[in-house]
């Protein structure tokens, strides 16, 4: 009982992450949104809706400056204020901000939002049981071997995750009119857009695909659609 008690605790630990990472979320959330007022990317958000048979897509600016969207866990979708500057400034478009959308709605009906909280409660609940057994072998680097094995392990299951939200966007985008152009040239902005300061990589670059691996992976499943067509 004694050898299984580390692991027992680092359960309960991730556990109790869990519950406080979902109230943080949505307190956060709750306190710095409103709902997006924009008439250009109403009228696509509204073709979206409609192409999803629902009355609208209810989308929410979160008050944060990086450029991002989100899909929360309870299946709300956030644009950062930082990413809707860049489209009032004119370096997104409406229909490439609407991928977004589009994207982080993807997320949703995926079940993903949900699963990555839940995927976060187990992060930590591995993390915890990698410094505690490493620890053992390799006291001072222990930690930091357990949270580079653990980082690497989340990364990986999250690149899944936007190549399946990226095919339900296309999807969707091409059943609503707007097409994926937008979708691939948001791609290749993404990089500038996001770039962090002093240097640093972008913080999405470690959780998602490469920008040229999505785009082909967008034009092979353009191709397979073309072929069911033919």
């Amino acid at each position: 009982m004694l050898r299984l008690t580390p692991i027992l605790l680092a359960v309960i630990y991730g556990l109790v992450m869990y519950r406080l990472s979902i109230w943080r979320t949505h307190r956060a959330l709750d306190e710095q949104s409103t709902e997006l007022a924009d008439a250009r990317l109403r009228q696509l958000t509204d073709r979206m809706a409609a192409a999803l048979e629902i009355s609208h897509i209810p989308v929410y600016i979160y008050e944060v400056d990086p450029v991002n969207g989100l899909a929360a866990p309870d299946g709300r979708i956030f644009i950062t204020r930082g990413f809707y500057r860049k489209y009032r400034s004119g370096e997104v478009s409406d229909a490439e901000l609407a991928s977004v959308i589009a994207h982080e709605l993807g997320h949703v009906a995926l079940g993903h939002a949900k699963k990555r909280m839940i995927d976060f409660s187990g992060q930590n609940a591995l993390r915890t049981a990698l410094m505690l057994i490493i620890g053992r072998f390799v006291p001072f680097v222990g930690p930091w071997i357990a949270n580079v094995l653990t980082s690497l392990l989340a990364a990986r299951l999250s690149r899944g995750d936007e190549y399946e939200a990226d095919e339900y966007a296309a999807a969707l985008l091409t059943k609503s009119g707007i097409g994926t152009a937008p979708q691939k040239s948001l791609f290749r902005k993404l990089e500038e857009l996001t770039q962090a300061r002093s240097g640093l990589a972008p913080a999405w670059l470690m959780s998602h695909p490469k920008t040229e691996e999505r785009i082909a992976a967008l034009e092979r499943l353009e191709q397979r659609w073309s072929s069911k067509k033919t």
